[in-house]
């Protein structure tokens, strides 16, 4: 009974999302140069193009080179807003316990050779959150592990992103 119900679900089309790659099968390489930024906030753009590099190594069959020039693909982007805004508040001190981080971004993926953009995304949207230590004495400046994460979330979305062409 229950083999007649799965049955015709085995040919139905359906695939797991994550594995389709859209891009053009001619493009082998990648550069990933450093992210432009126009906020005071450095640490995103120290971290983002190592982060879609290794991601790109990780889950697809380009090769991350260097040399923009030499590339079949240039991803460029850019930092165009970073906020960061207290979400909860110590009882005792009044001071912020837990921030978020909102970063918006500007991605756009071009086959060197022609220009052609093959993804294009003027604002992609992030958000981290991370604790404040409320003691002064034990204070740990989470922030930058929170950057880290995001920046793995980014280049895991956007590569995502890229490959399916959403």
């Amino acid at each position: 009974m229950l083999l007649g119900i799965f049955v015709p679900l085995v040919g139905c089309g359906y695939k797991v999302a994550g594995k389709a790659d859209l891009l053009p099968k001619n493009l082998h390489t990648i550069a990933i140069p450093a992210f432009s930024n126009s906020t005071m906030q450095y640490k995103l753009t120290d971290r983002l193009p190592n982060a879609l590099a290794r991601e790109f190594i990780a889950r697809t069959r380009y090769q991350v080179i260097a040399d923009e020039n030499a590339a079949d693909m240039v991803l460029t982007g850019a930092v165009a807003n970073v906020m960061a805004f207290p979400t909860t508040f110590d009882p005792l001190t009044g001071r912020a316990a837990g921030v978020q981080v909102q970063v918006v971004l500007q991605v756009t993926l071009r086959e060197r050779a022609t220009g052609k953009v093959l993804y294009s995304q003027p604002a992609l949207d992030f958000r981290e959150r991370y604790e404040i230590s409320t003691d002064p004495q034990a204070y740990f400046d989470e922030s930058a592990p929170a950057f880290e994460r995001m920046s793995r979330g980014v280049a895991r979305n956007t590569v995502s992103a890229i490959l399916e062409m959403f």
